[in-house]
Order: structure tokens, then sequence, then C-alpha cells
């Protein structure tokens, strides 16, 4: 902790802005502001290169809508370097109901938007996969069709009725899955149907319409 002074104010809620600087350290600054003189008080992993007797500049608050009673933020900042901050403000008030001092909390994002990167790499594919590879697999095909089914219609596949069905089976029928030995009971798997409903629509699909 760096502070200018002995001030009652840093006596009474120093250790909860240590507290605080501790849990989320080193990737949080915590600053107590004076909040009369707008002066830094005392300031915990400090991150801009500020000192107790710097201006607070409290005036930013002016602009932000209360999240609640006395409490702003979270809200966003920058540094010099480029670095995001998300920030939390509370006005603390002596006895006589009065400002006394301000508590903010300034949260280096970097570590977060570094693994929130991470993460979507990881989450979806950069490149197209290559299909050579892959259309050999036709349980893989079968997957595929019957899951692009359930994301279009936004209902779980056990919940498809006849016509659904019928709908998936013709995509299936078009891909050659049904070229393949015992395709009927992936396929009756991946529907979560009989083998006898599946072979059972697949008879209705291949029959010869009439004419009309």
């Amino acid at each position: 902790m760096e502070t200018r002074e002995t001030d009652p104010r840093v006596r009474l809620w120093g250790p909860v802005c240590q507290a605080v600087a501790l849990l989320l350290g080193p990737y949080a600054e915590v600053v107590l502001h004076d909040a009369e003189r707008d002066r830094v008080l005392a300031i915990w992993n400090p991150h801009a290169g500020r000192a107790p007797g710097d201006p607070s500049l409290l005036g930013e608050l002016d602009r932000l809508e209360p999240a609640a009673q006395d409490v702003f933020g979270p809200y966003e900042k920058l540094l010099a370097d480029g670095r995001r901050l998300s920030s939390v403000s509370a006005v603390l008030r002596g006895e006589d109901g009065r400002p006394s001092a301000v508590l903010c909390v300034n949260l280096d994002r970097t570590p977060l938007d570094q693994a929130a990167a991470v993460l979507s790499r990881f989450a979806a594919p950069t490149v197209e996969r290559p299909e050579p590879l892959f259309e050999q697999d036709w349980t893989e095909r079968v997957q595929e069709i019957v899951g692009t089914h359930v994301r279009e219609r936004g209902r779980p596949v056990e919940r498809f009725g006849r016509v659904e069905r019928m709908e998936v089976l013709a995509d299936l029928d078009r891909a050659g899955v049904f070229a393949v030995r015992r395709a009927v009971p992936v396929v009756a798997t991946a529907l979560k149907a009989s083998r006898s409903t599946v072979y059972a629509l697949l008879a209705d699909l291949k029959a010869p319409r009439s004419p009309r």
C-alpha cells in the first residue's frame, strides 16, 4: 500500500481495500480517494503510476449513472499502454451522511481478454475441414445432416413428426447414406427411432407416386 499520510479514513477503510487487493491482485488496483479535496489518499497495486496526493479526477463519475445507491459501474477505462480496465467506484459516507471518501477498484482485463482469445480459438475451427478425410466417414455425415435439421427447427429430434423425419431421410438418401450396409441402425439411433420405423419411412419415401 502507498499512502501519503496517516488519515482516519485510511485506518477505517484500509483493511477493506487491502482485502480486495489481495483477493484480485496483482490484477486489481484499489484506490481510496479524498472526496472533498479530489486527491488520492492511498493506493494498492498501482497500475497507472499514481501516488497518494495525486489528483483523483473524480469528475468522471458525474457522467455515469449509478448502478446502485452510491455505487458506479462496472465501467470501462483505458490506460495509456492500451490495457483495458473494468472499474467500479463506491461513495463512502461519514456519520453526517456527506461523502467522505471514494473507493475505486480497477481490474486489468488483459488476462481475461487473453484467456477469451485462447478459448475462442479452441471453440471453433479456423479453417474448413479437409473433406477428403471425411468423405468415407458416412456415420459423421449422418450426424451432420440430422444435426442440421435439429438446429433449423429448434427442437430435439425425438419431437420430430413423420413429415420431418421423412425430410431428414430424404437428405440422407441424397447423400448416399443408405447405399452403405447397416446404415439403418445408425440412422435409427440418430433419429431416436426404432429400426422398424426407419424401414417403414424409407419404404414410403421410395414408393412410386401415383399420377394425379
